[in-house]
């Protein structure tokens, strides 16, 4: 209870900046609104961020550590080496810097989830989070029928990593593919039992958008289509648990 005590008295009046969509994410998820001193700019985009409505309740900032000094923040979140070359910046300031990688697996989503509740004072936050992915793992089907995710231009996913773990989770097995992209052709040959469109920047309509809108990317063959958000896929972090349990329900 000592230790507790302590680490919420450290949080209180702490405030924290993300400065990546990513860790926007974490951040609107694990730490108290009075914490939050900052999102990106792309957190508070409709096309960007199914939360979006939430992160327009805070600042935002342009994704650059300069651009958080004038909003007192005492910890920065960001991901892939974003302010790498301001670290020196960020030290004279007394900024604290959370600097996590890009998650490869399910197990990264969870260690970045701790780390980010831990650094926030919250640590019960993230274990409930992360209760919840445990949870879909051991209610996960075993019948998972042949799938391509698919997005615009015909990109889909690698059969193996975190795209295929969460696919997994929500009851679908991603078929391999040469350079992980599927062609017209393929979905007229050989075409997956589902089809798991994403929808993301589907009101746009450039190039490969347009390819999108073909009936057979659209599902008009043999293969079931099943839509999905694709904002939640762009991180592939806490907003794909929602995602996952809306996807079951399709998978039976």
């Amino acid at each position: 209870m000592a230790g507790f005590a302590s680490l919420l008295v450290a949080s209180a009046g702490l405030r924290v900046a993300s400065l990546n969509l990513c860790t926007d994410e974490l951040l609107l998820a694990l730490a108290e609104p009075d914490q939050i001193a900052s999102v990106t700019h792309l957190a508070q985009q409709p096309l960007e961020y199914a939360n979006w409505k939430e992160a327009r309740r805070y600042s935002k900032n342009d994704g650059s550590l300069l651009s958080v000094v004038g909003q007192r923040a005492d910890l920065v979140l960001t991901m892939g080496g974003g302010v790498r070359d301001q670290a020196h910046i960020a030290r004279k300031l007394g900024i604290r810097v959370i600097d996590l990688p890009y998650p490869q697996r399910l197990s990264d989503i969870e260690s970045a989830v701790a780390k980010v509740s831990a650094a926030v004072g919250h640590p019960a936050n993230g274990q409930r989070l992360n209760a919840r992915i445990e949870a879909l793992k051991r209610t996960r089907s075993t019948a998972l029928p042949d799938t391509i995710y698919l997005g615009g231009g015909g990109r889909s996913v690698a059969a193996t990593g975190l795209t295929a773990e969460w696919m997994a989770l929500a009851g679908f097995r991603q078929r391999s593919l040469v350079g992980d992209r599927v062609t017209l052709e393929q979905l007229l040959v050989k075409p997956p039992a589902v089809l798991l469109r994403s929808d993301y920047r589907a009101g746009q309509y450039s190039g490969e958008q347009r390819w999108m809108m073909h009936p057979l990317a659209k599902g008009a063959s043999t293969s079931r289509t099943i839509p999905t958000d694709g904002r939640a896929w762009t991180c592939m972090g806490p907003a794909m648990i929602d995602e996952v349990i809306r996807l079951r329900q399709f998978a039976r």
